[in-house]
């Protein structure tokens, strides 16, 4: 029996998606155990190209199982639409894919709440992807939220009632709509009966799979750097992401997590507010044209910067990685120099990540070295031995300064573009 948890260790975009999709095959169970659809991970594979936020990424792999724990936080349309995209595709996932009752579900008001808070906030705005993240969270600890269990009975109705008492007056006092009772009801009654056979208690199942040697492959939402406690708070998701979470979220002990394998870019990005201490600030760069992306989820241009070794391994020593998953070395390729950051000073003193909070982040004066580059084209590698000198001397720098072993290498968006080492 194996548990391996998937994590990524900077602020997310790593290409968890990939990974995962890749070390499916190998698996019994794929789960997903935090966050929601404000996660996004793009899957290349023979089936064509797909942004996922909410299915598990392995669910490609033919005999492995797909699982949504009750950690997750659902948005039934994106789910629904999810599901009938697979299914069209050809990867089929009736009798092979299970969603906890217990996860609780993103109503209209959690995204209405949540776009007028942003803009109430003005110029400090946390920079949320307006999902309801945040706000369908907070009613999950303060006892108001909404959850698949409760629509077996006339709990739904009673608490949904409620909830639009209360969030109604939130809305128009913030200048929104008011929303209608019946509406909302039918609606979400209508998600719950084509979600219903895809309900199914995951205790059980997890647990007697766990005592037959099953093998579990657990795919974290976001990344290390925006968890709610270890992140760069307040510019942080609303959920636990390192793979302790996966003990709440799903039910499996954290003796059990045996394997964590660190999706870690070759550069650092990050979408939306907050530090990134190694930030390419000149838009006009040829750095910052080559490491441009646009994000999943949102469609933003995701912020850039620099490896930054710090962040690194922060993340390994948090969540106990056992491997490194390098993705995105390919993007490098051609750039005579690579700057790379190797700590922080602040007032002249060595500081780690944890010793300052986010807007000291924003402060603290990065320790670069310069390490050299190179211009061959790397995607066709399938070796360790085929990357150029230079290149193989990036990962070992990775290894050398995060104490862990990199054992697989993206050399492109494909699920084959991989080197195994």
């Amino acid at each position: 029996m194996t548990v391996t948890a998937v994590i990524g260790s900077q602020w997310g975009d790593e290409g968890k998606g990939k990974v995962v999709d890749y070390l499916a095959e190998q698996v019994d169970y794929v789960a997903r155990f935090n966050g929601g659809n404000n996660a996004g991970h793009t899957v290349i594979n023979e089936f064509g190209t797909f942004k996922i936020h909410l299915v598990p990424s392995g669910i490609f792999a033919k005999n492995t199982v797909g699982l949504i724990g009750g950690g997750v936080v659902i948005d039934p349309a994106v789910l629904i639409e999810e599901i009938e995209m697979l299914n069209k595709a050809g990867v089929g996932v009736d009798g092979r894919f299970w969603i906890s009752p217990r996860s609780h579900l993103i109503m209209p008001y959690h995204k209405i709440l949540d776009g007028l808070y942003e803009e109430a906030k003005g110029a400090g705005a946390t920079g949320t992807t307006r999902r309801g993240i945040g706000p369908v969270f907070a009613d999950k600890v303060s006892y108001n939220g909404i959850r698949w269990t409760d629509f077996t009975s006339d709990v739904f109705e009673n608490r949904l009632k409620v909830q639009l008492e209360l969030k109604n007056k939130i809305i128009v006092a913030l200048g929104g709509e008011v929303l209608n009772y019946e509406s909302v009801r039918d609606e979400y009654r209508g998600y719950y009966l084509k979600l219903k056979p895809y309900i199914k208690e995951l205790f059980s199942l997890v647990q007697d799979g766990l005592k037959a040697n099953k093998h579990f492959l657990l795919e974290q939402a976001m990344g290390t750097f925006l968890d709610t406690d270890w992140g760069t708070y307040p510019f942080v998701t609303a959920s636990t992401t390192i793979p302790s979470a996966a003990s709440a979220g799903l039910g499996i002990p954290p003796r059990y997590i045996t394997n964590v394998v660190g999706v870690t870019k070759a550069y650092t990005t990050r979408v939306g507010a907050g530090p990134l201490p190694t930030e390419i600030l000149d838009t006009k760069s040829a750095e910052y044209e080559q490491f441009g992306e646009v994000a999943a989820t949102t469609g933003r241009i995701r912020r850039v910067g620099w490896l930054d070794l710090e962040i690194v391994k922060t993340a390994a020593q948090l969540s106990g990685v056992t491997e490194l998953c390098l993705t995105k070395l390919d993007t490098l390729s051609g750039l005579e120099n690579l700057q790379v950051c190797v700590g922080y000073k602040m007032n002249g003193v060595d500081v780690r990540y944890a010793d300052v909070d986010a807007y000291g982040l924003d402060k603290v004066e990065k320790i670069y070295q310069t390490v050299a580059g190179w211009k061959e084209d790397i995607s066709k590698a399938r070796s360790f031995e085929a990357l150029p000198v230079n290149a193989q001397n990036y990962v070992k720098m990775i290894e050398e300064a995060s104490g862990v072993p990199v054992k697989w290498i993206g050399v492109g968006p494909e699920r084959d573009a991989t080197i195994r080492r």
